[in-house]
């Protein structure tokens, strides 16, 4: 198999490929990124529907083969998803005009916010931000039980779910999360049967394994290097870099698996105070798009520089590098890696852990910082209620961000 070139015979189904431009691909994904509410399950219904039934970039078999690799990978799935489709449309140009669409709506929106939130910190009202910590519980809430209930195999998992999530909270640290992860893999291959799935069809993957190898080795040698070069560089420049670049190396489960990492490396450091980190939160629940994009609100947010436009690229482009490149460096060896049981059975320890890093992380610092008072509890049931019923008739969860703000500023 050769290395990937920019013009390709086939796509990731192994059709006939037939090429796109850059720009195209930019504005495809432009509109996805202005319109896609509801998180990543949702954002994968929008991409079916855009690229399977409507554009026929690839196949059904074409499409689950893909979400699957995204999802074994750590990474935001759907960002994951759509940088493979530009990436096979028209190459590494693809990869990139594909992102930027996608994400950049919700990340210039936020980093707005941070700058408004920077230069005038009573715009908005203290009512609004407690409201939107009070959003922040229900969306997280949502989110540990969904995962929780998705990824549940048994009493073990349950047992692994409480020990990770126990760990995080008697040794909340940015180094302890890895480490607990980690940890879960290990016992996850104790614990968990190794079954391989059937045998999977065979891809045509337009990348090279020689150019895969390069970039899993470059993912590698940043994840490892970034944080010696912290320590060695007194720059605040790098610190974000590599700490932004961790916590997108590192989550599995989904955006909202994040939280707890960014929390640990920005907030006990002083560099972005815990309200604005949970007002943030809450307010990337309203934006369409990838979470990820709550990076961008961190790195605008940074009390010492760099911080305000320039800060929030650096964070935003930090927290997606590893996607990039671990889904440019997976798709050569995807076929063999997906039948691999005992890579599956480390991903059941792995989801065990990341549930229960978001169910330390709805306690502290979420449910601690935003409930305060017998109302807020109300409050903060009627926005999950609210969630659950939005997500029934389909109708997009910004709707209830917005809402708890209005309630806050009320009742606050």
């Amino acid at each position: 198999m050769t290395d990937f070139r920019p013009t390709l015979p086939t796509g990731i189904d192994g059709r006939p490929q037939v090429r796109e431009s850059a720009w195209r691909v930019f504005l495809v994904f432009l509109r996805l990124g202005l319109t896609s509410f509801g998180g990543p399950v949702a954002h994968l219904g929008y991409f079916h529907a855009e690229f399977v039934a409507r554009r026929r970039w690839l196949d059904e078999r074409g499409y689950a083969d893909l979400v699957a690799l995204c999802q074994f990978l750590p990474g935001p799935a759907s960002s994951q998803v759509g940088m493979a489709l530009g990436l096979s449309r028209c190459g590494y140009r693809g990869a990139l005009a594909a992102w930027a669409g996608f994400t950049l709506p919700s990340a210039v929106a936020l980093i707005v916010l941070a700058r408004l939130l920077s230069a005038h910190p009573g715009a908005l009202p203290a009512g609004a931000l407690h409201g939107l910590k009070i959003a922040a519980v229900a969306v997280v809430a949502q989110a540990v039980w969904s995962m929780g209930r998705g990824l549940y195999t048994g009493g073990a998992w349950i047992v692994l779910m409480l020990a990770a999530a126990g760990t995080a909270l008697l040794a909340p640290s940015a180094w302890m999360q890895p480490g607990i992860i980690a940890a879960a893999a290990v016992a996850g291959l104790l614990l968990f049967k190794r079954t391989a799935p059937r045998e999977p069809a065979a891809w045509a993957i337009p990348v090279g394994r020689r150019a895969g190898g390069l970039w899993l080795a470059l993912f590698f040698v940043l994840l490892a290097g970034l944080p010696l070069l912290a320590a060695l560089l007194p720059g605040q420049a790098v610190a974000e870099a590599s700490a932004f670049f961790r916590a997108g190396a590192l989550v599995f489960g989904g955006g909202h698996v994040v939280l707890p990492l960014l929390q640990a490396a920005v907030v006990p450091p002083g560099w972005v105070d815990n309200d604005t980190f949970l007002a943030g939160y809450g307010a990337a629940q309203a934006m369409p798009g990838p979470l990820f994009a709550f990076a961008g609100f961190l790195g605008a947010s940074m009390q010492t520089a760099p911080s305000g436009w320039a800060g929030g690229l650096l964070c935003l482009l930090a927290i997606f590098a590893p996607s990039f490149l671990l889904v440019a460096g997976a798709l050569p060896f995807w076929n063999r890696l997906r039948g691999n049981a005992r890579m599956r059975a480390a991903l059941s320890g792995i989801n065990a852990a990341v549930v229960g890093l978001l169910l330390a992380a709805l306690y502290d610092p979420v449910w601690t910082r935003a409930i305060h008072a017998p109302v807020d509890i109300v409050l903060a049931l009627a926005a999950l209620a609210a969630l659950a019923a939005l997500a029934l008739w389909k109708l997009p969860p910004w709707l209830v961000v917005v809402g708890c703000g209005a309630a806050g500023m009320v009742t606050g």
